[in-house]
């Protein structure tokens, strides 16, 4: 499915209304440039989850942790591009709550068959995102048909 969306808010608001719809052991992968909307997103599903405390980017932690109405597992698996290491991907992909990853494609190997897979591109208009949104599993083939 392709969504455009003109503002970071449009964004952020979809991002929101997915985390309605999220359950224990959801996993969503976000790929995109730097700076094209990927710690945006989250922060809106964060608010979805009913997440108080500020979003930021993982970068130099690999993963924060967050507690709302499921736990918020926020990964940016970026420095791990070419090591092969599992960090215990398991123990959040398949735990309490919802995993979110940045530059998932760099860990493939070790994501779950059934996940959200999310790519966020630049479009010619200043702000402007396309996001297109590929289902793995029937939940999530539920999920996309249900923003139809």
């Amino acid at each position: 499915m392709r969504l455009v969306f003109k503002t970071e808010e449009e964004t952020q608001d979809f991002a929101y209304w997915l985390a309605e719809k999220l359950q224990p052991n959801d996993v969503l992968t976000l790929e995109g440039q730097l700076g094209v909307g990927k710690t945006a997103f989250t922060k809106g599903l964060a608010k979805g989850l009913g997440i108080k405390r500020n979003i930021s980017s993982p970068t130099f932690t690999i993963v924060k942790e967050y507690r709302g109405r499921l736990p918020l597992y926020h990964m940016d698996v970026y420095r791990l591009e070419n090591a092969m290491e599992d960090i215990g991907f398991d123990d959040y992909f398949f735990g309490d709550g919802v995993t979110v990853i940045e530059w998932a494609s760099f860990i493939e190997d070790f994501l779950p068959e059934e996940r959200l897979d999310i790519k966020m591109y630049y479009t010619e208009h200043e702000n402007q995102r396309e996001i297109i949104l590929t289902p793995f599993g029937e939940h999530f083939e539920q999920v996309v048909k249900a923003w139809r």
